[in-house]
């Protein structure tokens, strides 16, 4: 089986998180966030994560799973979305991979 994957990147307020929830509703896919600070519970509002109803039913990874008191590296990162990835990929569904930090995309993908 191939291990396929879209990635959406962009500057700030670009418009990712909307892209990434209609290429995997359109593609049967799930996002995986490549946000960094998205990952932290305590920071909503500063992060513009998506609310429930903007996430439109497309489940969401790797956001809101770390306490803002924990060290998280990118280290930490391709790990975690390695296993969300393979388990995406395990259920015959597409990876969107959404964010704006580069460091963890690049770190990722390559």
């Amino acid at each position: 089986m191939s291990k396929k994957a879209i990635v959406v990147v962009g500057p700030t307020a670009s418009g990712k998180t909307s892209l990434g929830i209609y290429i995997a509703k359109k593609y049967n896919g799930e996002v995986i966030s490549a946000d960094s600070m998205q990952i932290y519970k305590e920071m909503s509002v500063s992060t513009a994560k998506p609310t429930i109803d903007e996430m439109d039913g497309v489940k969401h990874h790797l956001i809101d799973f770390v306490d803002i008191t924990d060290t998280y590296s990118v280290s930490d990162y391709c790990r975690d979305a390695k296993a969300v990835f393979d388990d995406i990929i395990s259920r015959g569904k597409l990876p969107v991979i959404v964010g704006g930090t580069g460091l963890y995309i690049d770190s990722f993908i390559t």
